[in-house]
C-alpha cells in the first residue's frame, strides 16, 4: 500500500515503529492523522509475493495435525482452589489471588519427571507433525529463562529449560517446534489493564513499556528457539491496539522472514470463531477454538482448530472426561476435509507428565493415523459442495479419500461427480472394489461388513481431473422450500450453534447467510422464520432476497436468545426456476444491540 507523504506524524511513526507511539496517543489524532498512521504501519511490514506467501505457509498445509501444549505455574494447583475445583490455566484471573499468595507456587513447581523426548513421541506417534507449547500464559510467567525477568522458569527449583529440551527433541524427530505467547499480562506492571489483585506491581502501567518488554522477549524466543509458528493470544482487552499489532507483526515478521504468525496478533478474529472478519488484519491464519466450522473458509484461506482433549487447557486433577479416539479422529477429519488443521490441547501436570488418559486418546489416534495418514497430510478440502450424511472427503491431485463415518447399509456409496475411478480401495486393504457410473454420479460398492477401524478410508484414483455434480438441495414436492443450516454459506463471522443447531453470533452488521436451492416451481412464498431473539433486541430489522425485491422485516421479541417461535413474517416471490440464491442480512445502515437472532430455520410455503 502506498503511503501518502503529509504531516510530521507520519515521519515521526516511521521512525519510532520499534516504540508503538500510535497505541498511546490515539485519542488525539485526527482521521485524517490515524488514516496516514496506519498507512505508515502497514509500510512497515515486510512484501512478500503470493508465491512466497505459499512457500512460507507450505509446511503448516503439509501437516494438518498438531499437539497444542499448556503447561505453567498454574499445574501446581492443579485446578483447585478453595471449594473450587475447575479452575486451570486461568488460575490467577478467576481465583483473584494475589500475586504474591500465587508467587509461593514458584519453589513448588519442579518438574523431575519432565522428558521431552517422550512427549515429543507421543505427539509424533499420534502423527502430529508439529507442537505449540505455551512460553508464557496470561500469569505472564515465562516457561523458559529469560534475561528480562525473575518471572520465569529460573526461578523455580527446576532451573531446566523446557522449551529448549521440547525445540530439541522436536528437531530430532522431524516435528515443528512453535510457542504460544500471550500478548495479555496479568502480572506486569506496565500492562494497561491492571488487576486490583496484583499486589506485587508498582508505578502507572506503561504501554510503550510493556510493548518494549514484550518485543524483547519475543526476540528471546525468536533467536534461541526458532519456532515455526508463534501462535499469540490475550490480545482481546483495551490496551492491545490495532496499530501495536502491525507494528508487532513487521518487527517479527523483520526478526524471522520465514516465521508463520496467527491472526491473534491482531485485534479482528471474532471471538471464538477466531477469524478475522476484514482485510486490514494481520495475521497469516484464523483460529476458531472449541469448534469446527460448518463448511470451512474457501480456496486460500489458512486456518487451525484448537481444541481440548479433555474438558481445561491446563491440567486439572478432577477432569478425566478425555474424548475417545473416535471423537478426535473424526474432528481430525472433518477439520482437513474443510481445509484446516487440527491443533489438540494436552495439559502436563505439575511432574511435567502428559497424564495417561490423554496418552491412551492418543495412542488410538495413532493407530489409526499409521493405516491412514496418507489422507490427512498434504491434503486439500473436499472438492464437493454438498456429499451425502455419514461421509467426508480429502483431495491429494487426483486422488480422493472418502472417509466413511457410517457405513452404509447397501454397502453403497455414490460420490456426486463424473468422470472415470481407475483404482479404488479401503486404506490397509489390497482389494480393489467395484465402481460404475450412473445418472447420480460414481457408485462404490463397499465389502458387507465394515473394516476394523475408527473411520475407514476409501482412495479414489481418477483417471482426470475432479468435475462434481452439483448436489443442490431441491424444492420439495408440495411446492415447500426449506433453507437447511448445514448447507449454508455464511460470512462477517456468523456461524452454526450447535445447542439447537441454529445460526447463532449474528452481531456484524455485514454478516449474511446464504443458500442456493434447484427452484421447480417460482413463484410467491410465505416465509416462515423459526428464531429467537430477547425483548432487548426487539425491531431488528433484516432483508430476505432471491434475486429481486428483498423482502425486508422488523422482528419481534420471542422472550429470549434460546426461546423459539415460528412466526409468518411475510411473502416472497421467486422469479425464476433453477438455482436460486436466498440471502439474509441484516438491513442497512440497521443498528445491533446484542445480535439480529438466532436463526433455527427458514421455510418458503407456497402461496395459494
Amino acid at each position: 500500500m502506498p503511503v501518502r507523504t503529509c504531516r510530521p506524524l507520519r515521519s515521526r511513526l516511521l521512525a519510532l515503529l520499534a516504540a508503538p507511539l500510535l497505541g498511546a496517543c490515539a485519542g488525539s489524532l485526527t482521521a485524517a492523522d490515524a488514516a496516514d498512521a496506519n498507512e505508515a504501519l502497514l509500510a512497515a511490514i515486510p512484501k512478500e509475493t503470493p508465491a512466497e506467501h505459499d512457500a512460507r505457509m507450505a509446511w503448516f498445509r503439509e501437516a494438518r495435525f498438531g499437539m497444542f501444549i499448556h503447561w505453567g505455574l498454574y499445574a501446581v494447583p492443579a485446578g483447585v482452589y478453595k471449594d473450587k475445583t475447575d479452575l486451570a490455566e486461568w488460575y490467577l484471573e478467576q481465583s483473584k489471588m494475589p500475586v504474591s499468595e500465587y508467587a509461593k507456587f514458584i519453589p513448588q513447581f519442579d518438574p523431575e519427571q519432565f522428558d521431552a523426548k517422550a512427549i515429543v513421541k507421543a505427539a509424533k506417534d499420534a502423527g502430529m507433525r508439529y507442537l505449540v507449547i505455551t512460553s508464557k500464559h496470561h500469569d505472564g510467567f515465562g516457561m523458559f529463562p529469560s534475561a528480562l525477568t525473575d518471572w520465569c522458569i529460573k526461578s523455580t527449583p527446576f532451573k531446566r529449560d523446557p522449551l529448549a529440551e521440547l525445540s530439541a527433541a522436536c528437531a530430532e524427530a522431524g516435528i515443528r517446534f512453535c510457542t504460544y505467547h500471550s500478548i495479555m499480562d496479568w502480572h506486569h506492571s506496565d500492562w494497561g489493564n491492571r488487576r486490583a489483585w496484583n499486589d506485587t506491581a508498582t508505578g502507572t502501567p506503561d504501554m510503550d513499556r510493556f510493548t518494549a518488554y514484550l518485543k524483547g522477549q519475543l526476540t528471546e524466543i525468536v533467536t534461541h528457539y526458532h519456532p515455526g509458528i508463534l501462535w499469540f493470544d490475550g490480545e482481546w482487552e483495551k490496551p492491545w491496539t490495532h496499530a501495536r499489532a502491525l507494528d508487532l507483526f513487521a518487527f517479527l515478521r523483520k526478526l524471522d522472514p520465514k516465521l508463520i504468525i496467527n491472526n491473534r496478533i491482531d485485534t479482528g478474529r471474532n471471538g471464538m470463531a477466531g477469524m478475522s472478519t476484514d482485510d486490514h488484519f494481520v495475521g497469516d491464519y484464523g483460529t476458531p477454538e472449541q469448534e469446527i466450522p460448518p463448511t470451512g473458509f474457501g480456496p486460500g484461506v489458512d486456518w487451525e482448530s484448537c481444541m481440548t482433549i479433555n474438558d481445561h487447557w491446563g491440567f486439572n486433577s478432577h477432569d478425566s472426561n478425555w474424548k475417545s479416539p473416535q471423537i478426535i479422529v473424526t474432528n481430525l477429519v472433518d477439520i482437513a476435509s474443510k481445509g484446516g488443521n487440527y491443533l489438540l490441547n494436552v495439559g502436563p501436570n505439575a511432574q511435567g507428565q502428559i497424564p495417561d488418559g490423554s496418552i491412551a486418546t492418543l495412542a488410538g489416534v495413532g493407530a489409526w493415523m499409521k493405516v491412514n495418514s496418507e489422507a490427512i497430510y498434504g491434503t486439500t478440502a473436499s472438492p464437493f459442495r454438498r456429499l451425502p450424511a455419514g461421509l467426508r472427503c480429502t483431495q491429494k491431485g487426483h486422488t480422493l479419500y472418502v472417509h466413511v463415518f457410517t457405513w452404509p447399509a447397501d454397502g453403497k456409496v455414490v460420490l456426486p461427480m463424473t468422470g472415470a475411478i481407475s483404482a479404488a480401495t479401503l486404506l490397509g486393504q489390497s482389494d480393489a472394489l467395484t465402481t460404475a457410473a450412473g445418472e447420480h454420479g460414481q457408485t462404490i460398492t463397499l465389502p458387507a461388513a465394515a473394516p476394523a477401524g475408527l473411520v475407514p478410508v476409501l482412495k479414489l484414483t481418477l483417471a482426470g481431473e475432479v468435475l462434481p455434480i452439483d448436489t443442490l438441495p431441491k424444492q420439495a414436492a408440495d411446492g415447500t422450500i426449506a433453507l437447511p443450516l448445514d448447507d449454508v454459506t455464511l460470512s462477517g463471522g456468523l456461524k452454526v450453534e450447535n445447542t439447537p443447531p441454529n445460526l447463532g453470533m449474528w452481531t456484524n452488521t455485514h454478516a449474511s447467510a446464504l443458500w442456493t436451492v434447484a427452484v421447480r416451481q417460482p413463484g410467491t412464498f410465505t416465509v416462515v422464520l423459526d428464531y429467537a431473539l430477547p425483548t432487548a433486541d426487539a425491531g431488528n430489522q433484516l432483508d430476505i432476497d432471491a434475486g429481486g425485491t428483498p423482502l425486508s422485516v422488523t422482528l419481534a421479541a420471542t422472550g429470549s436468545w434460546t426461546d423459539y417461535k415460528q412466526v409468518e413474517i411475510g411473502t416472497l416471490t421467486v422469479a425464476k426456476a433453477g438455482a436460486v440464491s436466498f440471502t439474509i442480512r441484516p438491513k442497512p445502515r440497521t443498528t445491533l444491540k446484542e445480535g439480529l437472532m438466532n436463526l433455527r430455520g427458514v421455510t418458503l410455503k407456497p402461496k395459494g
